[in-house]
This record gives structure tokens, sequence and C-alpha cells, in this order.
């Protein structure tokens, strides 16, 4: 393995991050990053800390098969309530990933509230931009991204794969499908309770900005163009708005006649659904080489 998790870490200074808002965030956070901190001797290359952009947080990793050629890409976004997170929350899927013989790119973007929206919705896409001539470095293909996230992520990943392409960011038919896991598609919530997740999307994520905003940086509204598959995928205790706002995508996606799922994991919560990737056998990398096999 090259790279070393010193260099995996010095650009994501904990500091300046807002605190996360509840136990089981600290908890999910902590288990992440305990597992980022495992050693894989020789099983993978590891190029850590590329640059897509200026700022510190414009960095990526990525996790490679050591024979890698013209391999599909899969791009994951940490989670954090786009106030908080690491890429290094992403790297204990690069085992799993990488055997199935598929490069890992571990993205970190800016964070509100310092950065709100649109700011993660702009790396994302300035991220997409670069990859297709960087990715042929580490064996993999520039015209196959499947594109996930975690939570956040998973809306980054989401409102990518919706625009990308629309927006000339990445060459026509290069994402190949999304697979967003806990996302958050519908920012919108006019009766926020005061403390709650979804008052923070107005005081941190959108700070700043006018509140009817949050239409315009939710997935939800930008479905009438879409012809890329999505494979949606929730926890059943997840919270209301993330299993509501996947159904209500899931059901625009249909109407315009695109490929579509919806998988609800029984017994699962909000932090479950990432954590449980860890199990070189879940369901989650099966549907995923389902579906780069049906579009290959």
């Amino acid at each position: 393995m090259t790279g070393h998790l010193d260099a995996l870490t010095r650009d994501d200074d904990p500091d300046g991050q807002a605190p996360l808002p509840f136990p089981a965030a600290v908890d999910y956070a902590r288990t992440v990053m305990a597992w980022s901190r495992e050693a894989w001797p020789g099983t993978m290359r590891v190029v850590a800390d590329q640059a897509y952009g200026q700022h510190r947080l414009q960095r990526f990793d990525v996790y490679a098969p050591h024979d890698a050629r013209e391999a599909p890409v899969l791009v994951f976004w940490h989670g954090g309530g786009w106030t908080n997170g690491y890429r290094q929350w992403v790297r204990f899927m690069a085992p799993q990933v990488t055997r199935l013989g598929l490069l890992l790119v571990a993205p970190s973007y800016r964070l509100a509230p310092e950065h709100p929206l649109p700011a993660g919705i702009d790396d994302a896409l300035e991220l997409l931009a670069a990859l297709p001539q960087r990715v042929q470095e580490w064996g993999g293909a520039p015209n196959r991204f499947y594109l996930a996230g975690h939570s956040a992520g998973g809306h980054l990943a989401t409102m990518a794969a919706l625009s990308a392409e629309r927006e000339r960011r990445i060459p026509g038919g290069a994402i190949r499908a999304c697979l967003p896991i806990s996302g958050i598609q519908d920012l919108h919530d006019s009766h926020a309770v005061p403390g709650s997740l979804e008052e923070r999307v107005y005081t941190h994520v959108l700070r700043g900005l006018d509140p009817a905003q949050d239409v315009v940086f939710s997935p939800l509204y930008w479905t009438a163009e879409s012809r890329i598959p999505f494979d949606l995928t929730v926890g059943e205790n997840d919270s209301e708005r993330v299993r509501r706002s996947n159904r209500r995508l899931q059901a625009l996606l249909q109407a315009r006649q695109s490929p579509v799922t919806l998988q609800e994991w029984k017994g699962r919560n909000h932090f479950d659904t990432h954590l449980d990737l860890r199990d070189p056998d879940h369901p989650w990398y099966g549907l995923l080489m389902e579906r780069i096999e049906a579009t290959a």
C-alpha cells in the first residue's frame, strides 16, 4: 500500500467543524474514523491527497486494485449534514470495492456554515470535471463512473448525477448510474422545528441565502431530463424526511421513465445503512455490480 494515514488525514483538519448534533452521529463518526486507521498491507494501491481545486478540502483519495485497467470508478461522498465529515469516513469500504475490481474515489468538499450550499454541489461537479483526465493514471476508465454517497453525501451524489452532464462538466454517458444511501433528496421543510436537523438546513447549510433556495438545491426538483439509472437505498428506521424524499424521487424518476429502484433495509437506521458496508457480502455491493453489468 502506498501512502500513509498521515497523508490521508492532514488536509482534513477537524478544527473549525461544527460539533456533531447528537450522540448517534458522534458514535458513527468515531467508528468509521477508527476503521480508517486499519492497515491493509499490499492489498491495493492508495493514492492520497489529490487536488481538484485550490481549497484544502478540494481533495480526493484513490483506492485501486494493483492490476486495474479500464476499471469502473465508484465515487463515494461522505456524509455529515453538509457541516461535518471527512473523506476518511469512506476508507473502510476500500477493501470491498477494490476486491470487486473497481477504483474507489473518496472526496472531501467544502463544508457549511463557512461554505454554505451550493459550495458542496459545486465541488462535486468540479471533481467530476477533473476525474476523466485523472483516473486513467490509476487504471480507471474515463467514461465509467458510478456515483454514490451516504446522507449529505447521497444528496451530493444525486445532485451531481442529475446536473453534471447538463452543465457539461463530464462527457455524456460517462455517469452510468447513481446509488445514494440514506440521501436527503428534498431540503424543504416549511415547519422546521427549532433545534431540529431540518432547521439546521436553514441556519447552517443555507446560511445567508434566501430560504427559498432549498428548492434549487434539492435533487427532487432536478429530475426533468434524467435518464441515468438510480438505485436508492434507505433504512426502515431512517428519518421520515429521508424515507419520504426518496420515495418521492423514485416516483418522479419513474414518471420520467428513468430506470430506478428503491431498497428499504429492514431494521436499519440512518447510520447502519453505511456502517453495514463493512461486510463484503452486503447486498449493496451486489446491487452495484448488477448495475455495472447492466450499464457496461
